[in-house]
């Protein structure tokens, strides 16, 4: 039997250490957010598997080879991609036409021509059904809790940093994700589309569009001096893996905590739905946690292997703090108030130890948001007995959805010619 100090050394001399972004073995055992993991969500004295923190490492190393390629040999492809599929005829006859004798783009048209035969739609059309049952608390731990909690990673944070408009335009960002996790969880019910993730439909389109996004800022950040020995690549698949996992993994727990009755098969949903989304992403199928406990042992040995620099992402927090003050205006009562609201449920949530470094508030009390549980599960009971209810929280969500894609249309040029879905 090795010894616990070989054990330890074994761990701290695997691939992932050599990285500067890395922190060393242990260094943040004490972070309230691993702890609450290790206490309340994985196997009990459960420790980093080294197979997995390899995993981890080679995601590093990994981007989006086929759109990286693509990119470098014609430019822009999203849309002659888009064609190819939903009008063939028209792409046949497009200046466009000789992609398809390109193996990327060959490969890259197959994915997302049809959905893969490990997809269950019903499965994850309960999942979508879900998530999309709580308009207000979803953006909620979309704000305070998913974005804030990637701001306190640096790896994660520099590229947005880099990307340079994103400090200044935080109302822009906030909007444009949530409207991409409304758009993923799009369900039969909301739309005209056979399925969630139709091929066609909102979501299936942004995803393209993210994907050669991602691509051109990889190209810009290497460009611009990059340094991936540091860092590992920009955008890379590890790094994507945690996104997701943001959006589906924390946003479902985050859900179930405040009261909301999400049964077992819709949270295997809600992980099945983002699942494709991600491999949609350019994500490697097998890299991808598969059940809801693969992605908490994921996620763990990840933030257990992240060096915490809050310097970095302290421009991107404040930019995202301060926006109800810059919206309901600086000596509005309402804004500060909702400010205090959001930095405790990031502290509740995320931890005070990520809420210091972020520069955030901290109120007394602030357990007190919790009250909102019973709440929640009281509105949510309430809503399956009466459909009547259930009818005024849908009116409540499309009356949200509405402003929101008001202020895209007018702003984002994406949408800005775009039917309002709702």
């Amino acid at each position: 039997m090795p010894s616990h100090n070989t054990q330890l050394d074994s761990i701290s001399a695997l691939k992932i250490y050599n990285y500067g972004r890395s922190a060393s073995f242990g260094a943040n055992d004490t972070l309230q957010v691993l702890q609450r993991m290790r206490r309340f969500l994985l196997p009990k004295d459960y420790t980093l598997k080294p197979e997995l923190l390899e995993q981890i490492a080679d995601g590093y190393e990994l981007t989006d080879p086929i759109v990286d390629n693509l990119i470098k040999k014609h430019g822009k492809f999203a849309d002659a991609l888009q064609q190819s599929i939903i009008d063939k005829e028209a792409f046949v006859a497009s200046d466009k036409a000789y992609l398809m004798d390109d193996p990327d783009f060959k490969d890259l048209h197959d994915q997302f021509a049809t959905h893969p035969d490990w997809f269950d739609a019903k499965l994850a059309e309960k999942g979508a059904v879900a998530y999309r049952r709580y308009p207000l608390t979803l953006v909620w731990l979309l704000r305070n809790v998913a974005l804030m909690a990637g701001y306190s990673i640096p790896a994660l944070s520099l590229p947005l940093i880099k990307t340079g408009s994103l400090v200044h335009d935080a109302l822009a960002r906030l909007y444009r994700t949530y409207g991409y996790m409304m758009a993923v969880s799009e369900h039969p019910k909301v739309t005209d589309d056979a399925t969630v993730l139709a091929i066609g439909g909102e979501a299936w389109r942004q995803t393209i569009r993210v994907r050669q996004l991602h691509s051109f800022i990889r190209k810009g950040l290497i460009k611009d001096g990059w340094d991936s020995e540091y860092w590992a690549q920009p955008v890379n698949q590890s790094d994507m893996i945690a996104t997701h996992l943001q959006f589906s993994l924390l946003i479902s727990r985050g859900l179930k905590w405040l009261g909301a009755r999400i049964t077992d098969e819709e949270a295997k949903g809600i992980m099945h739905l983002w699942r494709l989304a991600t491999w949609w992403m350019g994500v490697d199928l097998a890299r991808i946690p598969k059940t809801e406990q693969d992605a908490w042992e994921w996620l763990y040995t990840y933030l257990s292997t992240q060096k915490l620099d809050f310097e970095v992402g302290r421009p991107l927090a404040k930019a995202l703090h301060d926006l109800p003050s810059e919206i309901m205006g600086e000596t509005n009562w309402r804004g500060h108030a909702v400010e205090l609201v959001n930095a405790s449920v990031t502290r509740t949530f995320v931890g005070d130890d990520i809420g210091d470094g972020l520069n955030l508030p901290k109120l007394p009390l602030r357990q007190g948001i919790l009250l909102s549980a019973p709440v929640l599960f009281g509105i949510d009971t309430a809503r399956r007995l009466h459909p009547v209810l259930d009818k005024q929280i849908e009116r409540f969500r499309r009356g949200r959805q509405h402003n929101m894609n008001w202020w895209l249309r007018e702003n984002d040029p994406y949408y800005a010619n775009k039917p309002p879905r709702l």
